[in-house]
């Protein structure tokens, strides 16, 4: 790998919401975007998803990780083998079990093996060392959100919310010259966003998704629901924080509610956890931009838009590209770690100092 300058780096995600792999390539220096690259999607099968979904919550060694982290491993060998050019990999896995104060973080699937498979250096475990340091080991991507308001020429503070199984959000002051310098970044999980939605879908209609918020347009919102929500004890928690997917599972109970209605209520809840941690803000922003499978949610857009006090759009308004963003966070972050730079800090997984995490396999 070139020191130094600019590189291409080839990254892939597999979130929580299960539905497949998302890989892309970025020119940077790990501190610059240079120029984005190809992307590429590989759905998991029903199948692939079962066994994933029944590995959740385990931990390594429990039954059914192994079985969860071959289709990872997989996945992923298939998608990322499609591509030519890249001089290093960032794969970041399949979070199975997150769970900061106590256990850790599992992340399934072995990057050493996809590096000899690939025949490339394949950055990994990137979450590991931030935990074991104190922090929360999540949200990682806000330093490639950093960069991302940069290069959109973003001139005030703002903020980028990705919406998938769990939301996280970025708080951004671009004027800063580096996403390490003291008042540049506070990050942090949000709450459930998709994640009960497709829970419920799959349970009540055997699909995995409401396509564009069509079952929740179809319902109306149980505020009293809404209110006992927001009265968890995760809402007076400050930042930075992070959840496990399954966190909410409980106080999101929607009971006898029909189909349509219980759409409507999870959809409002994930928009009214984002309104409660906007508080949070430093200073106010006017534009929130939003990226992940969220975004693709007609009601879900309409209740954020309703619930906070800015302007909120699609990231494909400023440029960027919602579907990928985070698999180019992780190619993003490979150049960081290959070259000893910070992946996380205080302001953004709450751990005591900066943090470079992530393993380094070769090949050989």
């Amino acid at each position: 790998m070139r020191s130094g300058g600019a590189i291409w780096a080839l990254g892939a995600m597999s979130g929580t919401s299960l539905d497949g792999v998302d890989a892309a390539m970025l020119l940077t220096d790990g501190e610059r975007i240079l120029e984005f690259g190809p992307t590429a999607f590989r759905p998991y099968s029903s199948t692939e998803q079962a066994t994933i979904r029944a590995a959740l919550g385990l931990w390594p060694g429990d039954d059914g990780v192994t079985a969860a982290a071959e289709v990872v491993e997989a996945a992923h060998a298939d998608l990322l083998s499609r591509f030519s050019g890249a001089d290093i990999v960032g794969f970041h896995g399949q979070t199975l079990a997150h769970d900061p104060r106590g256990r850790g973080t599992h992340q399934a699937g072995d990057g050493a093996l996809l590096a000899r498979v690939l025949g490339l250096p394949v950055i990994w475990d990137f979450r590991s060392a931030d935990v074991a340091l104190g922090g929360q080991g999540a949200p990682l991507v806000p330093f490639f959100h950093f960069a991302c308001a940069r290069h959109i020429g973003a001139d005030q503070p703002l903020a980028i919310l990705n919406l998938g199984g769990v939301g996280n959000i970025t708080w951004i002051d671009p004027r800063q010259s580096a996403p390490e310098n003291h008042g540049a970044l506070l990050a942090f999980d949000t709450g459930p966003a998709n994640a009960p939605l497709n829970d419920l879908m799959q349970a009540r209609t055997g699909q995995p998704i409401d396509p564009q918020g069509e079952t929740a347009q179809a319902g109306r919102v149980d505020e009293d629901r809404i209110a006992s929500f927001l009265a968890h004890p995760w809402f007076h928690k400050m930042p930075p924080k992070s959840l496990d997917r399954n966190d909410f599972h409980a106080a999101l109970d929607m009971g006898n509610l029909g189909l349509e209605d219980a759409a409507a209520t999870l959809t409002a809840a994930a928009a009214a956890a984002v309104a409660r941690g906007a508080e949070h803000f430093p200073v106010p922003v006017t534009r929130v931009l939003v990226t992940g499978g969220g975004r693709h949610n007609a009601r879900m857009m309409a209740e954020l838009s309703a619930r906070l006090r800015a302007d909120v759009e699609a990231v494909e308004a400023a440029g960027l590209d919602g579907d990928m963003l985070e698999a180019q966070a992780f190619a993003f972050l490979a150049v960081r770690v290959a070259r000893g730079m910070a992946t996380s800090g205080p302001a953004t997984t709450g751990v005591g100092a900066l943090v470079g995490g992530g393993q380094i396999s070769r090949p050989d």
